[in-house]
């Protein structure tokens, strides 16, 4: 599902004394399909802007269309359920959102709640808990036996058991041990992939918007600052310093490697082996091809 955003403003609390604008004349637009990463400082429009995706709030001025939605202050989708059925939302600690007896209860509650059939929401779940990484023996469970971990991947299939167009993940990683935020990178990626969504990553982890992003959006007192491939706005190290944001932490190597050795090794995402290998052939005398 495409995603535009036409001159978007959002004012909370919107004519009294506490009147706040924290969106002012955001356009962007989003390919379906594509892995986009929104990054910016605290109160800079992020949670806002995810806010509007599935028609929570709705603009003080200017149009949401996401697919064949349409989203303005004085007009709504005519069926706002079935727009929340193909926008997923998995917000910060989403473990917090567990409440049912069970796990295939808590995973079974969002597509029942959209109307799914039992027979498909079995099917769904048999399909699901493989791909987020839990284990079948895990379902009559309490989800509050389970680590936090487990616990999350729970919370998770819930949110794919809709079956979204659209994900967005809003720091799913906080609070995760290093090793926990990549394989959970990792398995958004792997869904991403296989089942063609549109993916917003919402985060302060320059990392993953350059590992996983094909777009990147910076936001900067409600307003889009910067927008393009990950490659190309990352790397500018004095522009994301003005919005109190630092270059991703292989740019800063490949940029004291520069100052020590006196040799550029342009960024492309490439992988650390890579790098290691260019290195090396530079060490050596080689060339970079």
């Amino acid at each position: 599902m495409d995603i535009t955003f036409n001159n978007v403003s959002y004012i909370y609390q919107a004519k009294t004394p506490f009147a706040h604008k924290a969106v002012s004349d955001l356009s962007l637009h989003i390919p379906s399909g594509s892995y986009t990463a929104v990054i910016g400082h605290t109160g800079s429009g992020k949670s806002t802007l995810i806010q509007h995706l599935n028609g929570l709030i709705r603009p003080t001025e200017g149009e949401v269309v996401i697919g064949d939605y349409r989203i303005t202050n004085d007009e709504k989708p005519n069926n706002l359920k079935m727009l929340r059925s193909r926008v997923g939302v998995v917000f910060q600690y989403p473990e917090h959102q567990l409440f049912e007896e069970t796990v295939r209860k808590d995973i079974a509650f969002g597509p029942a709640n959209f109307g799914v059939s039992e027979d498909e929401i079995r099917k769904r779940i048999q399909t699901l808990t493989p791909e987020v990484g839990l284990p079948e023996e895990l379902l009559e469970r309490s989800p509050f036996d389970l680590s936090g971990g487990q616990m999350r991947r729970v919370a998770i299939a819930g949110v794919l058991a809709a079956k979204p167009d659209v994900l967005v993940l809003d720091e799913p990683t906080a609070g995760l041990d290093p090793r926990g935020q990549r394989e959970m990178m990792d398995m958004f990626y792997n869904l991403h992939k296989r089942q063609g969504l549109t993916t917003i990553l919402v985060t302060h982890s320059m990392e993953d918007a350059v590992q996983y992003a094909d777009n990147v959006i910076i936001l900067n007192d409600g307003t889009k600052y910067m927008e393009g491939k990950p490659e190309d706005v990352l790397t500018q190290k004095e522009a994301l310093n003005n919005v109190q944001l630092d270059v991703p932490e292989m740019v800063q190597f490949l940029n004291a490697f520069s100052e020590l050795f006196g040799r550029d090794i342009p960024f492309r995402r490439q992988s650390p082996e890579d790098l290691a290998k260019e290195i090396r052939q530079i060490l050596k005398g080689g060339r970079i091809r």
